[in-house]
């Protein structure tokens, strides 16, 4: 199996920017899929982002293209979250997680999650 630590989240001013980042335990982190979904208070939690094994194929939720980056590194087992142009609606825990499938937009298709990282964005 594969654990994910998250890092980087905190508070900043609509507008700014953070960088989330994954760090992956293990030596196949390269045989995983890779995903960000946020949960905000009273909401359920969401898709975000997500990058196929290679890095080939990304994809995000229609709220946050244009804004938002997913990235990896697979000689550093980690996965990384650009998010610019923040606003008060992106605020929310952040939880990375990992896939036995290459790429995949939907959470029942993710085995392994990380304990989440909290982004608030004030107005």
């Amino acid at each position: 199996q594969v654990q994910l630590v998250e890092s980087g989240g905190g508070l900043v001013q609509a507008g700014g920017s953070l960088r989330l980042s994954c760090a992956a335990s293990g030596r196949t982190f390269s045989r995983y899929g890779m995903g960000w979904f946020r949960q905000g208070p009273g909401k359920e939690r969401e898709f975000v982002a997500a990058i196929s094994r290679s890095g080939v194929s990304t994809g995000y939720v229609d709220s946050v293209k244009g804004r938002f980056t997913i990235s990896r590194d697979n000689a550093k087992n980690a996965v990384y979250l650009q998010m610019n142009s923040l606003n008060p609606e992106d605020t929310a825990v952040y939880y990375c997680a990992a896939s036995y499938s290459d790429y995949s937009v939907w959470q029942s298709d993710y085995e392994y999650w990380g304990q989440g990282t909290q982004v608030t964005v004030s107005s």
